[in-house]
């Protein structure tokens, strides 16, 4: 029997008023991504949502957040990642950027590319992170989102 490692990540759905998805394509990563991250030592799931979008979108304002959802997802034997998964819109006029990655670790200075995207019409996300995408108002046409307490 092996040791199992288990990880926090934090998961982010964002959306704008067209009800377009965020999502990024980058160096290193094999599909369409989502915002996400390791949560640091001591740093809630929220927390770590907060910085994670500011790091690798360039996103410094997000309304409504709500957590949709935690899962356990394993990638390898012996490492599961505690997904907890949120969604939060947001104000943002551009169609497409590109942004500089200023987390400082690993993907520090990488260039990820984002757009928006119609979530109905996403198909599959690198590493599992569209399977959520139906609990999003605008992938079940509901107006609201039921908040879970994390």
């Amino acid at each position: 029997m092996c040791d199992v490692t288990y990880v926090q990540k934090a998961c982010a759905y964002i959306t704008r008023g067209t009800g377009e998805l965020l999502v990024f394509e980058g160096p290193g990563h094999d599909g369409l991504q989502i915002p996400k991250g390791t949560l640091e030592s001591g740093e809630s799931p929220r927390e770590a949502l907060f910085r994670e979008v500011l790091e690798e979108s360039g996103l410094g304002s997000l309304n409504g957040t709500s957590h949709l959802t935690t899962d356990v997802w394993t990638r390898r034997e012996g490492r599961r990642y505690v997904r907890h998964f949120f969604h939060s819109t947001v104000h943002e006029p551009r169609d497409r950027w590109t942004h500089t990655v200023t987390d400082g670790g690993g993907e520090h200075g990488s260039e990820f590319e984002f757009r928006w995207i119609r979530p109905r019409t996403a198909g599959e996300f690198a590493l599992d992170l569209d399977e959520y995408v139906g609990l999003l108002p605008t992938a079940t046409g509901t107006e609201t989102v039921a908040s879970v307490s994390d």
